[in-house]
């Protein structure tokens, strides 16, 4: 069949690879000149390097799965990194469950029901129990008050705003549940993952077209009809869309107030930063400080070695906002510079002259805001057109995102419609 597949990201590569593989005539339009998605990746020191930070967690088979598969496994590497939160006007190790529960101010009972809170989330298997719980609420009851509010509240407040009170158990669980402490990373960048899926694609006679920004889905008959940006018509037996919602419903000419697209998303920003030496201790610090203007610091070379990034510390400094928040509308420039001051409070030594060179990204639709109704509003696979079929991440609730779990989606999409020679 003639498959069209709408983003080059990890769920539309991986769908694409699938249906090649399988014999069917693929074609990739991508709105961007780059490859990955959110996974998108610049150069820095000639290596390639996500625009914002990835790694991969244990959990993740179909991921690690997918790498070994394209010849990769050899450079997936799974690091021990330390972990840290700002706090009070300090930094604490926050990495190992030890240093968590020797987090300041917190009693011996405190500590007792932060350990058995987390616990019992660990071994929950199903978090759809959670789906209509609100996660602050029970975390409160279960975890305590105390900690809430040292721990759980600033981490949910400075991800979602005002949104924080709202935020659905089952979201707060899947981080909780499948989160490890070693974390993996494709020494080299994961653009490798991509350029592979790519060429693999590419090698089996299908196609990768840039520069096509989705523009138009209609189904008048039996076929599919795509139009793009720049005036470019295709013609498809079967479609895969796998751009946000909102991006497909208006391509598909679906009246937004339709209950089923009321899913809310935040935009991400990120830095990155290029910087003569280190500037935190950790590889992940949480802000736990709502007067931030940031969410995470995180210094990606507290886990790589410098070396591969010309000697460069390599610092992200990242945030999801509304996306008519200063933070999202701000001239880069200036904004790096209202940073500046938060960073020295990390770090009273940091100086602006420490920044060699910076980065910035940003995406609109990129943290799906997880309310106890989220779950009712997540659309089917399947669209009102026979022949389309949406794979996007609102779907793979409760996760909201997250490389294995795109890859995973795809497969399972490939597979339902009859496009994959996969085994099962």
């Amino acid at each position: 069949m003639r498959v069209g597949i709408v983003g080059a990201g990890a769920t539309g590569l991986t769908a694409a690879y699938d249906a090649v593989k399988a014999g069917h005539d693929v074609t990739v339009l991508e709105a961007s000149a780059e490859l990955g998605g959110l996974a998108a990746s610049i150069e820095v020191g000639g290596t390639p390097l996500e625009r914002f930070y990835h790694h991969s967690f244990r959990t993740d088979r179909a991921m690690i799965g997918l790498i070994e598969e394209l010849g990769l496994g050899h450079l997936l590497w799974f690091h021990r990194p330390t972990t840290g939160v700002y706090a009070d006007g300090q930094l604490h190790d926050f990495g190992t469950p030890q240093e968590m529960l020797r987090f300041p101010g917190f009693s011996l009972l405190d500590k007792l029901r932060f350990g058995a809170s987390a616990a019992v989330l660990k071994a929950v298997r199903n978090g759809q129990r959670f789906n209509s719980v609100r996660a602050l609420e029970w975390m409160r009851r279960w975890a305590g008050r105390r900690v809430t509010e040292n721990i759980w509240e600033p981490l949910l407040v400075g991800k979602f705003g005002i949104h924080a009170e709202q935020i659905s158990m089952a979201w707060l669980w899947a981080r909780i549940h499948y989160r490890t402490f070693e974390l993996g990373y494709v020494h080299g960048g994961f653009e490798q993952v991509y350029r592979a899926l790519l060429d693999a694609v590419t090698e089996r006679g299908g196609k990768v077209e840039f520069g096509k920004p989705v523009a138009t889905i209609r189904q008048p008959g039996a076929t599919v009809l795509v139009g793009t940006g720049d005036g470019s018509s295709y013609e498809f037996d079967r479609v895969i869309v796998t751009v946000p919602q909102p991006v497909f419903a208006e391509a598909a000419g679906i009246e937004t107030d339709n209950v089923l697209w009321r899913n809310q998303y935040l935009g991400a920003t990120c830095f990155i930063l290029e910087c003569d030496r280190s500037v935190i201790p950790h590889y992940w610090l949480n802000i736990n400080d709502t007067a931030f203007p940031f969410l995470a610091v995180v210094e990606h070379t507290n886990m790589v070695d410098p070396a591969e990034y010309g000697g460069r510390h390599i610092v992200y400094v990242g945030n999801y906002v509304p996306r008519d928040d200063w933070r999202f509308n701000t001239d880069p420039a200036e904004l790096l510079e209202r940073y500046i001051p938060w960073l020295r409070k990390l770090n009273p030594d940091f100086d602006r002259s420490w920044i060699q060179n910076w980065h910035f990204s940003k995406a609109p639709f990129a943290q799906p805001i997880v309310t106890p109704q989220y779950r009712a509003l997540i659309p089917g696979h399947r669209t009102e057109m026979p022949g389309v079929t949406l794979a996007t991440m609102s779907q793979i609730y409760p996760q909201d995102r997250g490389q294995s779990y795109a890859i995973a989606m795809a497969h399972e999409v490939t597979d339902r419609l009859g496009l994959s020679n996969r085994r099962s």
